[in-house]
């Protein structure tokens, strides 16, 4: 194997590494009690998402019933999610198997 192969090969593993570890993520789920005002400001607040982001989140979770609102790791993942629980929205971690 070359030192090019071998390069790439632990640019590859690494990628998978981290694709591996981003498996986890903060679902919101929808309800009949919170604003979009108010989940966009949570959004934006908690999440660190811009305001354009927050709107479009709201809207995929109104319709859908849910959405993704954050990927990254469990210990990343569990503060913003208590802090969106802490506000009154409906939010949960979840971790997406192959």
């Amino acid at each position: 194997m070359s030192q090019y192969s071998e390069n790439l090969q632990e640019v590859v593993d690494n990628d998978t590494l981290e694709d591996i570890g981003n498996k986890t993520h903060l679902v919101v789920y929808n309800d009949d009690v919170n604003t979009f005002d108010w989940v966009i400001e949570c959004f934006i607040e908690v999440l660190g998402h811009s305001p354009e982001q927050s709107e479009q989140l709201s809207l995929l979770v109104h319709f859908k019933g849910k959405a993704t609102v954050l990927t990254g790791s469990l210990e990343i993942l569990k503060p913003k999610k208590d802090a969106l629980i802490d506000r009154g929205l409906s939010a949960v971690i979840e971790e997406f198997v192959n």
